[in-house]
């Protein structure tokens, strides 16, 4: 009945585990939302009245595809001052939402049969879209053992020539690993002079605790083989304004613009000029959240630690929380329910995020600190 292509494709477990908490709720439980990874923070108002003007001005109708010279202009300055490379306007596609440039890149890059190698647990786009592009999907696995770092070996056995496509993900989710400065360099000697490209998704980049984000883009002869993925849904709390980019090579940008054309016209402009103001505004609100969110991470990482059968790395980036539960001999998904039904904390089996995922469950912390200490005041209990 439907095409082969999209057979696959189900509704991601993390949207899955959303409705069950909120039917909850509906029903009158106490539920403590810890499942999606969502700002609790509101966008900032200078952002907001930036839309709002834009609005009253009437700039409301289709804009180029690409994305409005202003804001591409924008985000080329902001990506040269904070990878340390140059960018021109050209190389930057901006979308609705950060996993739109991620399917038009891998859907124009990708050919029946190509291998796409890509982090598990991960981002839970990767690999089904790959499967929509032909692809043969070559996971290498984040491990509690290496920090949820890279293990370069591994890369390396995954390589052949069939490997078209290599995803990055620091600061990584759902564990809030990332790939250090020294695994990253050696990471870029390894691929320099091969003809693979590199999807780098750095969605959290300014959402880093401890050391400092580095990007791939950043290392000798791998500029112009790198994808920079970027959004301003989690840094600027605008989730919903579905607002992302791509920074490209401009052949590719080229090719992934007529594919974006296709699915979206363009992106709004309203939104857009949200976007400029968010870049170019005051930063200040940045570093206050960062702060709140690792004040939140320590409390929820020491406190899961301490509860019989956690064992939980502390996060280096992002706002996740990834505790290895192998312990209690139970599903991942069945011990993310028997939370949800029998304490109202919900959370996500490490599952949604791949086969690897497995005997581990993921907590966002991106909830108050009251919401956050009552999560595991029921957890302990659960346990005892």
């Amino acid at each position: 009945m439907f095409a082969k292509k999209v057979s696959h494709l189900v509704p991601t477990g993390a949207f899955e585990f959303l409705g069950k908490a909120k039917a909850l709720e509906a029903q009158g439980k106490s539920i403590i939302h810890l499942e999606i990874g969502e700002p609790d923070f509101h966008t900032p108002d200078n952002i907001k009245d930036a839309a709002i003007k834009a609005i009253k001005d009437n700039f409301t109708g289709y804009v180029i595809s690409q994305g409005i010279p202003e804001l591409r202009k924008t985000i080329a300055t902001h990506i040269a001052a904070t990878r340390k490379i140059n960018i021109t306007p050209d190389e930057v596609v901006v979308g609705v939402g950060a996993s739109s440039i991620i399917f038009y890149c891998i859907t124009t890059l990708v050919e029946q049969g190509d291998e796409v190698i890509y982090p598990d647990p991960g981002f839970f786009t990767y690999e089904p879209v790959t499967v929509f592009a032909g692809g043969i999907p070559k996971p290498i696995r984040f491990v509690h053992e290496h920090g949820f770092g890279i293990d370069i070996e591994e890369l390396k056995s995954k390589l052949s020539p069939k490997t078209k496509l290599l995803i990055l993900n620091s600061p990584h989710n759902p564990t809030g690993g990332m790939i250090e400065h020294k695994e990253m360099e050696e990471l870029a000697r390894v691929l320099r002079d091969k003809k693979i490209w590199v999807l780098s998704d750095e969605v959290y980049s300014e959402m880093v605790y401890d050391g400092g984000f580095c990007s791939i883009a950043s290392y000798p002869e791998m500029k112009d083989k790198t994808i920079i993925i970027d959004s301003f849904s989690k840094t600027y709390a605008m989730t919903g304004w579905r607002l992302g980019y791509g920074v490209m090579d401009k052949t590719l940008a080229n090719q992934v613009t007529s594919l974006l054309i296709q699915c979206n016209s363009c992106t709004p402009p309203f939104i857009q000029a949200a976007g400029i103001e968010a870049l170019t505004g005051q930063q200040n609100i940045l570093n206050e959240r960062l702060e709140t969110y690792r004040k939140r991470r320590d409390i929820i990482v020491n406190g899961l630690n301490q509860i019989p059968g956690f064992k939980c790395a502390m996060p280096k980036g992002a706002f996740y929380a990834f505790p290895n539960v192998k312990a209690y001999g139970l599903p991942s998904r069945e011990l993310a329910l028997k939370l949800l039904h029998e304490t109202g904390v919900a959370c996500l089996p490490g599952t949604v995020f791949g086969r690897f995922g497995e005997d581990y469950i993921r907590f966002t912390y991106s909830n108050s600190e009251s919401n956050i200490l009552e999560a595991l005041k029921r957890i302990r209990q659960f346990v005892k």
